[in-house]
């Protein structure tokens, strides 16, 4: 079995992350008719938004709390943070909603609690927020503030899913390829990793070139595994890149045929070492002691090129 699944860990829930921050705080300036080139100054976006949240104005009061908990013009300071989410959580805003239920999940500027995790998640849930959705699901998955509850986990992931998140939807082809509280389903399990590999989700594009390497829910092609191996790998996912050493090291001689190549194997091998997959170590050294010195010294090479063109794609996980 050369190719590796990557399961959504049990243990994690997305919280407030740059990428959402980018994409509320432009949102709510726009619709608050703030020119371009205010909201491209920080000080200046900072003055505003301040301004209109000290108003009472509930999307900025979320915008402020999003930008103090994220340090985003300001230091870092979650209890800032969590005091403007509460203002806008409190007038019926669903990213405040949310944000609150991410930080009382992650004992963020509060104890953590994660019945209160759950109430103010399930406020935001229940207003169709995709991303509260699916942290509502992984709390029923891992009976967090509620008692474990599969079926329910289903519901919030399917919701948020057919939103189009790509999270959810990673996590949906895992649910089928494992059959977990519904019947294992590989064709399921495929569709719904190819929706999140085709918005470039990495998780999910490993995932499905797991399935392409296993010929599970569709036809094996090793050549289709290696090219989603790949995507997912040049964002910096670390099973994808042990999954392409793996499949360099040994090769294919069917399926289109991916050559044997013990440099660029190694080369897999020390990138997904860096990333922290420890199973890569294991691999890595069981090839040096086969390979030759001019293989050993190709593939450290070539690390060094990847890691020159990919400076921000360490340790993605």
């Amino acid at each position: 079995m050369f190719g590796v699944l990557k399961q959504y860990r049990d243990d994690e829930m997305r919280l407030i992350k740059l990428m959402v921050v980018v994409q509320l705080f432009t949102w709510a300036f726009t619709s608050n008719n703030v020119s371009a080139d205010s909201v491209a100054s920080p000080g200046t976006a900072l003055q505003q938004t301040k301004a209109l949240a000290e108003q009472g104005d509930a999307k900025a009061q979320s915008n402020l709390g999003l930008m103090y908990a994220n340090g985003q013009g300001v230091p870092q300071d979650y209890a800032q943070a969590m005091m403007w989410f509460r203002r806008a959580a409190d007038q019926g805003n669903a990213y405040a909603q949310g944000n609150l239920g991410s930080m009382y999940h992650n004992g963020q500027g509060v104890p953590q609690n994660y019945t209160k995790a759950m109430m103010w998640s399930r406020k935001a849930a229940d207003q169709g927020l995709a991303v509260a959705q699916s942290n509502l699901g992984l709390m029923y998955a891992n009976g967090q503030g509620v008692p474990q509850d599969y079926a329910q986990a289903l519901k919030w992931f399917r919701k948020a899913a057919d939103q189009g998140d790509a999270n959810s939807q990673n996590i949906l082809g895992t649910i089928y390829h494992e059959g977990r509280s519904v019947s294992q389903d590989n064709a399921q399990a495929v569709m719904w990793f190819r929706k999140a590999a085709d918005q470039g989700f990495a998780s999910a594009q490993n995932n499905l070139g797991y399935m392409y390497d296993q010929g599970e829910g569709v036809p094996q092609d090793k050549v289709q595994a290696l090219m989603w191996f790949r995507k997912a790998a040049d964002q910096g996912d670390a099973m994808a890149q042990y999954s392409l050493g793996l499949s360099y090291e040994f090769g294919y001689e069917f399926g289109g045929g991916v050559p044997q190549d013990n440099a660029q194997a190694l080369m897999w091998y020390l990138i997904a070492k860096t990333n922290g997959e420890t199973s890569a170590d294991n691999s890595l050294q069981q090839l040096k002691s086969l390979a030759t010195p001019a293989q050993i010294a190709e593939g450290q090479r070539r690390a060094r090129e990847w890691w020159a063109a990919h400076p921000r794609k360490i340790r993605l996980k």
